[in-house]
């Protein structure tokens, strides 16, 4: 007989008798125990627990191996993101690197370019239409003098201020606080032992690049005011003073017409050239070895080649130049007491441009006099030039294109002559001597001006945020 009619003739369905030997065996023993109704009850309990033990074990198996795929596509997934998120930060740091290599590339180009121009006198930086009007409530006044400041210099870190007015005295200004740092005061006259100090009018002071020399008229001194060396030569009343920037070659000029050379380092004198026809009035100097002054009453300018002993000569005002300042290598301004600014390119003999009655007319009808221009300043290797009258006011003018016009920017009233004009190395604040009297003579007086020294903040305009697409 089969299997499979023995597992019906008992009862059983024949996928039990798959089952296994071990259910099998445990089937006839219970058979040769004569329980039969129980042997058939626990067969069927075997075979329903036979028949689950048999899924819960394929049913893991299965489970894992889909885990086991599932996690392998995880894996796989991550590696992929992982790999495209490590190129896209290698592609960013490679353009990143780009840009700062042009923009390294640029910065170098710019300074070569500023450099070369520089050098040809060229240079002409746009800071005038970024510059904001001054409130007068941010105008800061220091006051020290007893009569009406004639000069005044800044040194090279903008840190310090020296002024110096017709009372002969000389004070150390302090720029971040306005506090007095030190004081020069006035020298008599036949005193014994040569104290430092002035016996007459300082008009003119000159500090070395690198601020270790102060000159002011013949005495020689230093940021400590400590006096050192007095240079005799002229024949009148020092005018001018200027060194020549990176050295200590000092030039000068005096109401006697010459121009002087002198090595401060050496304490010695150079060379002396004539050629003013009146009693110069001012004197500037850059980096070359030349020097510019203002001839007064001569009504010329001229530039001195110092090598060569030689000159140019300049024509353009119609009264008495009273001011001059190199804007760079080529070009200077130059004010008068006829009211005009003008504009001088080296390489011309007339103004590239000039500005008639630059502050007004003054006086009754039909008898109207133009405002003395007493004083004018640059910053150098920019469009941004200061010119100050006594007429109460100091005006900034932005240099055209080619410095062959000026344009009016803004006007910054001040009560008296100006007398003195500096910008700030930096271009951050310009600095006005003030007076109640001309600083070249007393022909009239402003009795409401207060001699003092006024720092002028030059805040400038925030640039335009641009808004990329």
């Amino acid at each position: 007989m089969s299997a499979t009619a023995v597992a019906r003739k008992r009862g059983k369905p024949a996928t039990g008798a798959r089952v296994g030997s071990g259910a099998g065996k445990r089937r006839r023993k219970a058979d040769s125990a004569g329980d039969r109704g129980k042997t058939k009850g626990g067969g069927k309990m075997n075979e329903e627990i036979s028949s689950d033990s048999e899924n819960e074990s394929l049913t893991p198996r299965k489970t894992e191996e889909e885990e086991g795929e599932e996690l392998e596509e995880t894996a796989q997934e991550k590696k992929l993101r992982l790999a495209k998120l490590y190129l896209e930060q290698l592609r960013q740091q490679e353009e990143e690197k780009a840009e700062a290599r042009e923009f390294e590339e640029d910065q170098v180009a710019g300074r070569l370019k500023e450099d070369v121009l520089e050098q040809r006198g060229r240079l002409q930086k746009s800071v005038a239409k970024e510059i904001q009007t001054p409130a007068p409530a941010d105008i800061r006044v220091l006051r020290g003098h007893q009569l009406s400041i004639t000069c005044l210099v800044i040194t090279p870190d903008d840190s310090a201020i020296f002024s110096a007015a017709k009372d002969c005295t000389i004070i150390k200004w302090s720029v971040e606080s306005g506090r007095k740092l030190h004081v020069i005061p006035r020298a008599k006259k036949g005193a014994e032992g040569k104290p430092p100090g002035h016996s007459s009018h300082v008009l003119c002071m000159a500090i070395s690049s690198d601020g270790k020399y102060l000159q002011a008229h013949s005495d020689l001194g230093g940021p400590s005011c400590r006096h050192l060396y007095t240079f005799t030569g002229h024949r009148d009343a020092v005018s001018g003073l200027a060194f020549r920037r990176g050295t200590h070659q000092l030039y000068s000029t005096s109401h006697d017409r010459s121009v002087k050379v002198w090595n401060v380092a050496e304490n010695s004198y150079v060379e002396t050239l004539f050629g003013h026809q009146d009693a110069e009035a001012a004197l500037d100097a850059l980096g070359r070895e030349c020097c510019v002054t203002a001839g007064g009453r001569d009504g010329t300018v001229r530039v001195w080649n110092i090598p060569e002993e030689s000159q140019l000569v300049f024509y353009g005002h119609q009264g008495s130049i009273d001011s001059i300042q190199l804007i760079n290598e080529e070009h200077m301004v130059s004010g008068a007491d006829d009211g005009s600014v003008a504009l001088w390119g080296l390489s011309k003999k007339r103004p590239l441009a000039l500005q008639r009655d630059a502050q007004g007319l003054r006086g009754e009808p039909g008898l109207e006099q133009p405002f003395w221009v007493s004083s004018v300043a640059a910053l150098l290797n920019t469009d941004l030039v200061a010119t100050g009258f006594h007429s109460s006011c100091v005006r900034l003018w932005q240099c055209g294109e080619g410095f062959r016009r000026l344009d009016l920017l803004c006007d910054i009233p001040l009560v008296g002559f100006i007398n003195s004009l500096k910008f700030s190395s930096s271009g951050d604040f310009l600095v006005a001597g003030v007076g109640q009297e001309h600083r070249l003579g007393r022909w009239w007086r402003i009795k409401e001006a207060r001699n003092s020294v006024c720092i002028i903040p030059l805040r400038r305009a925030p640039r335009p945020t641009v808004v990329g697409s």
